[in-house]
């Protein structure tokens, strides 16, 4: 790991000096999780990275100037935790959720308030309709009591109906509630009491969002796939079609992870996502052991070690920085359909260094888009 010590298990242990750096680093303009990892193996060091942002960005055609978190301002952030009760671990820590560590774009950091010890046991994710119906709720309480009882823990988003449900029935015995807003703005409102208890200690909130942010629409897709990679399989409860359910299943999917699916009445729109799951190769689940008995293989495993650097390539040394000429190339290379970064390689004959960083400066400029599995977009301005 570049940027932080050895610790216990092939982990790492951050010093205070690096955590800052790293949320500097990840509260900076047009940085995400991915163009983190990017630019701290590629510089070394967050603090080294957070420094180079302008430059990169300038080269990479911005049109305004970047905008770089300070060090005032991930100290206040930190002082906002410590007030809360909350703190930071980085990817990598011990009390960072192992199997997240495995997804391509895992948050470098975590706000987390509870027991952390709840991040040792697998995880199960469970979610559903918020309209839940009686049968939904009940039957998400005795999956999740279940669940739990077999060591497992339950990863789930704090919403109403299902994941409410889900979160009620494992309290004390694990479940952790995964955050779209700011730690200190749990959503909705009516489950806070919910949220009380599990931050008491009864469970675990994580959230990547800096305190004080309001959850909006387009965050909870972010939230899902916390739910999806913390878990190694996701039970999905009563969803509808188009429903935030099934981004999270689809993101599971993704993932590796395995997908579970309750089946419903074709007459309820809220089993229409469930039964189209079944139909797409979900496993059709009735009771909690054939969770149980499809995830046992996979809970005996070690999900693979995170590490920000990557190994050493000589093709990814870079001998001397890309010129205009290397960029212009690479630019013309791309287009808004996704391409894979190998394809640019091969095309552009430049080598995998100089495109990586290319990559980057076009990506601190707001110009890239990255998506899901590497590949990347222009994004034209």
């Amino acid at each position: 790991m570049t940027n932080g010590v050895q610790g216990e298990a092939g982990g790492i242990d951050l010093t205070d000096r690096q955590r800052l750096a790293w949320l500097r680093l990840i509260r900076s303009d047009n940085v995400g999780p991915v163009t983190f990892r990017h630019l701290v193996n590629h510089f070394g060091t967050a603090e080294t990275a957070a420094e180079m942002l302008p430059e990169l960005s300038a080269r990479g055609g911005a049109t305004r100037r970047i905008v770089v978190a300070t060090r005032e301002d991930a100290e206040r952030e930190f002082d906002i935790a410590r007030r809360f009760g909350a703190r930071f671990v980085g990817v990598g820590e011990p009390d960072y959720p192992k199997a997240l560590r495995t997804i391509d774009d895992a948050p470098p950091l975590l706000a987390i308030k509870g027991n952390a010890e709840f991040v040792r046991p697998p995880g199960v994710g469970m979610v559903g309709a918020r309209n839940a119906s009686i049968v939904g709720c009940k039957f998400a309480s005795r999956m999740a009591q279940d669940l739990a009882s077999a060591g497992y823990v339950v990863v789930s988003g704090l919403a109403r109906g299902i994941d409410a449900a889900a979160h009620h029935a494992s309290l004390g015995s694990g479940t952790i509630a995964a955050m779209a807003g700011g730690l200190d703005r749990p959503y909705p409102q009516e489950n806070l009491a919910l949220y009380d208890r599990i931050t008491s200690g009864a469970g675990l909130a994580i959230s990547e969002m800096p305190f004080g942010w309001e959850p909006r629409a387009r965050d909870f897709p972010r939230r899902n796939r916390l739910i999806a990679g913390i878990s190694l399989g996701l039970v999905v409860i009563e969803a509808a079609h188009r429903s935030g359910s099934l981004i999270t299943a689809r993101r599971a999917a993704e993932f590796g992870r395995l997908v579970f699916a309750v089946p419903g009445s074709p007459l309820d729109p809220r089993a229409a996502g469930c039964n189209a799951l079944l139909k797409d190769g979900a496993i059709v689940t009735t009771e909690a052991a054939d969770v149980l008995e499809a995830l046992a293989p996979l809970s005996r495993s070690d999900p693979s070690s995170y590490s920000l650097a990557e190994p050493e390539d000589e093709a990814r040394i870079l001998r001397a920085p890309p010129d205009d000429s290397d960029r212009e190339s690479v630019v013309e290379a791309l287009g808004p359909a996704p391409v894979e970064i190998d394809d640019i390689v091969r095309h552009t004959g430049l080598s995998p260094a100089a495109i990586y960083l290319i990559l980057l400066e076009l990506d601190l400029a707001g110009r890239l888009q990255r998506h899901q599995g590497g590949s990347v977009s222009l994004i034209y301005l």
